[in-house]
């Protein structure tokens, strides 16, 4: 049984270490049959944007050729092998851990970064080059070039750029204006670009740029206008996570039962499936970082984790969420209020946008796009109809909506879900649970009060009742159809803890008794047991609560 490749992202350690490794070496000859030379491929943290680079860096590189069977001989590329594998002398750059506290530091580390780099290139190709460490980073990599024209003739660079934005999605996080200058006409950042793109009208013949959202290619697109942008490509919407297929595939390989697979899919395509990055994408994808998560502790423990989510990947998604907040006022209020409650939005997404400039509505669902806070769902008169893709992200976008909130109304409300769960599990009340929502509805103003509705309502006691882990949540802004407003239904029933439906109205307190009666005539609630049943009804910031024997 091959080991788990979580947390591998080197393509040669993974082969010779002997780990598993879901094949998508077929995108490798995709790519290079391509017209296009010069590609930008985006998707959200933690799909495997290091490890496909990888993959193309031993691919490609001359000098591994003598690795190549060994490497390649049991993937798909390896059976079906290109003219132009090991062929390129490989330049490749990783900006991901560039010190981001203030321009000063970002500029030393990406010099860091483009020069260690080229370094390690000239040492591996037996360049006779000396780096100048304190030239200028765009000098450096020009010299570089120069030198590469007249010592390599007849050979070529394929240059590899792994989160290209990632330094800049940092500052844009607190400091817009340190942003513009890097990417500014006389940028550094910007100038390293141009030279790059000079690149390719001699020695440089191919380029792959990885990053989680088109936030600088607006800002470089003069010093950098050669790419083709293929993240939303359809032929290459399954190019990074995993699909469905290749998951079963994996779970396989680690000898988990076919019966025991069918227990364990619905859990991980409810957390971390639903992912579709382009219109007319065939199939869903999952996180692969996450199943990987997932599997991992499956295999060791064999039982589900206790925690759904890595805490890795929970903070590189919260810690993004800082992005959101370049869209001031109402337009980001409602996008995010429409995409919890389940609506969705209508938009086109936009494949280059500069947050140096005002963020508009269409820019802000773009990026939560691109973060993976949203995916295609539908189309809709030829848009893209997008809504949140799985429980994990409702999760963390619920925290960020009950942190709007809190920062609207300017309050610091305490949030002891601890005692809310238990509360509800041993003895089947809400009485904490509706405290905490009275809380936020006595702190709203009035000009909140004129959007108000059930909706508005029973989407904030949605968001609160989101962090209660030992539950599973069901409403009617998920299954979109005649369900009651919110079902709490315990993981581990088997300990003979309650659940409670609940259903809100707002000023219509009689039609909120008569709902909650019909639907606990439905065959699939009267199954469950040791459910409380509760109508809640608001009344401004008054709410009246009743338990429906």
């Amino acid at each position: 049984m091959k080991k788990l490749p979580y947390g591998i992202s080197n393509y040669e350690e993974l082969i010779e270490d002997g780990y598993y490794y879901v094949d998508k070496t077929m995108y490798i000859e995709k790519l290079e049959n391509l017209a296009e030379k010069r590609i930008l491929f985006l998707r959200p943290r933690k799909f495997g944007k290091t490890l496909f680079t990888s993959t193309l860096e031993n691919y490609y590189d001359l000098k591994k050729v003598d690795k190549f069977e060994r490497l390649y001989g049991q993937t798909y590329i390896g059976k079906n092998s290109t003219k132009l594998k090991n062929s390129y002398h490989i330049l490749k750059f990783n900006f991901s851990g560039i010190d981001t506290e203030n321009e000063d530091t970002t500029i030393k580390g990406f010099k860091k970064e483009v020069a260690s780099s080229i370094k390690l290139f000239v040492e591996k190709y037996g360049l006779d080059f000396y780096i100048n460490t304190d030239d200028e980073t765009e000098n450096i990599l020009d010299n570089l070039i120069k030198a590469f024209t007249i010592q390599k003739t007849e050979e070529k660079i394929y240059v590899i750029i792994d989160e290209y934005d990632h330094f800049a999605n940092e500052l844009l996080g607190f400091n817009t204006n340190q942003f513009k200058s890097l990417v500014s006409k006389n940028g550094k950042v910007r100038k390293w670009y141009e030279i790059l793109k000079k690149g390719t009208e001699s020695v440089i013949d191919r380029i792959f740029i990885t990053g989680v959202a088109p936030i600088t290619l607006d800002s470089l697109t003069s010093g950098f206008n050669i790419s083709s942008d293929k993240t939303q490509d359809r032929e290459f919407n399954a190019m990074m996570g995993f699909t469905e297929q290749e998951l079963r595939e994996l779970m396989k390989a680690q000898n988990i039962e076919e019966e025991k697979q069918e227990e364990l899919i619905p859990v991980m395509r409810e957390n971390y499936d639903g992912y579709r990055f382009s219109l007319h994408g065939k199939e869903k994808i999952y996180n692969s970082s996450m199943c990987l998560y997932f599997l991992n502790n499956y295999v060791r423990f064999h039982e589900v984790p206790e925690q759904i989510i890595d805490v890795n990947i929970a903070s590189d998604y919260t810690k993004l969420g800082k992005m959101l907040d370049l869209c001031q006022g109402e337009e980001r209020e409602k996008v995010i209020e429409k995409t919890v409650s389940g609506e969705g939005i209508v938009s086109e997404i936009r494949q280059k946008f500069n947050p140096a400039m005002e963020f508009t509505e269409t820019d802000l669902v773009s990026m939560l796009y691109y973060l993976g806070y949203l995916t295609i769902e539908d189309e809709e008169v030829g848009y893209p109809k997008l809504n949140i893709p799985n429980k994990v992200m409702k999760e963390i976008y619920s925290e960020y909506f009950l942190e709007i909130l809190k920062r609207n109304i300017n309050i610091d409300i305490s949030e002891n879900y601890t005692e809310i769960a238990r509360e509800i599990a041993l003895e089947g009340k809400i009485d904490k649970i509706v405290e905490m929502l009275g809380k936020y509805l006595k702190n709203l103003s009035n000009r909140d009060y004129q959007r108000f509705d059930e909706k508005y309502v029973k989407l904030i006691f949605f968001c609160i009742a989101m962090n209660l882990k030992i539950f599973r949540l069901k409403s009617e802004m998920e299954v979109q159809r005649k369900y009651p407003d919110i079902l709490l239904i315990p993981k581990e029933r088997n300990k003979g803890y309650k659940g409670v439906m609940i259903e809100f109205k707002y000023l219509k307190k009689e039609e909120a008794r008569k709902q909650i009666e019909e639907y606990g005539e439905f065959e699939e609630i009267k199954e469950l047991e040791n459910i409380n049943k509760y109508t809640v009804v608001a009344v401004n910031d008054e709410i009246y609560v009743e338990e429906i024997k």
